[in-house]
């Protein structure tokens, strides 16, 4: 039986789970006809206080990217509709697992162009915040971007070096990559800093956070580095790292060979999640004021 940790509010998910639907690479039916009325109105509040609260704040890719796919506020995505979008883009598509799956699948899901997306939608009151992603996290904060050929390259060869990683013993580091990249990465866009991570462009909070607060350091891409630097999963990120282009971000991962970094990873001191250190391209070294006022955004100016 396979291992997962499911969203026990979602029914559906728990009914396949109970009749042994997960398959073996622990996808699931979205069964997208038993969504409620109420889910499909908590994405289209979703969808509308982000897109209104981004304007201009995320990069354009990612705009391109819901035009082409055809996400809007009218309803939670079909995969049945986007996947064929998709697929002609870039070859990926979407696929439904019932929760957070296990590191090995989920790499070989990337691997193999293929995006796992959880089926649950958010309550109201966890409208702010949720600790596992939702099909609003993983569709709108995702997807947009795995239209684009250069970004969907990076994704599918950031699989294919997870599952490297797991014979290195280096799981949390290339962990750091993704987390520091796909979920919470700025890039530096037409004279200006832009979000282009899910994690902050699908967040209310963050998405104003990231660019605007004094408090976060914002940092040069750079591998090695981000290897070597601790993460905040609970709150917002005390540094930002910022690439020039999806290109630099793309020639980085597949032109060289990881296996000496992880050599000099393992070696290194860890570098804690505020920390700024000799050889960094500062683009913003912050205050941390938000952090020590004990992540509490009334209490931390934001500008």
């Amino acid at each position: 039986m396979v291992e997962l940790r499911v969203p026990t509010s979602d029914p559906i998910v728990q009914r396949q789970v109970e009749a042994g639907a997960v398959r073996d690479d622990y996808t699931i039916d979205q069964c997208w006809d038993e969504y409620t009325e109420e889910e499909h109105a908590m994405w289209a509040k979703l969808y509308d206080r982000q897109t209104q609260m981004l304007g201009g704040r995320a990069v354009k890719e990612f705009y391109d990217g819901l035009d082409a796919l055809g996400l809007d506020n009218s309803k939670i995505p079909d995969f049945r509709e986007v996947n064929p979008k998709l697929e002609a883009l870039t070859g990926w598509k979407l696929v439904t697992v019932p929760g957070l799956i296990p590191d090995e699948p989920f790499f070989t899901h990337l691997a193999n162009r293929q995006f796992p997306v959880g089926r649950f939608i958010r309550k109201p009151h966890e409208i702010d915040y949720l600790q596992e992603p939702d099909i609003f996290h993983d569709v709108f904060g995702h997807a947009p971007l795995l239209g684009l050929p250069v970004f969907a390259d990076y994704m599918a060869a950031y699989g294919r070096g997870g599952l490297r990683a797991l014979k290195f013993g280096t799981l949390e580091n290339i962990t750091r990559l993704y987390w520091y990249t796909v979920e919470f990465g700025l890039i530096k866009q037409d004279d200006a800093m832009k979000i282009y991570g899910a994690g902050i462009v699908s967040s209310f909070a963050e998405s104003v956070f990231s660019l605007d607060a004094r408090s976060p350091n914002r940092i040069g891409f750079d591998i090695e580095r981000i290897m070597r630097t601790q993460y905040r999963y609970d709150d917002f990120q005390q540094t930002y790292f910022v690439i020039d282009s999806f290109e630099q971000l793309l020639d980085r991962t597949v032109n060289q060979d990881f296996a000496p970094i992880y050599d000099r990873v393992k070696q290194a001191e860890e570098i804690p999640a505020r920390g700024v250190i000799d050889g960094d391209t500062v683009y913003t070294e912050g205050t941390q004021e938000y952090a020590d006022a004990g992540g509490r955004w009334e209490n931390a100016p934001q500008v």
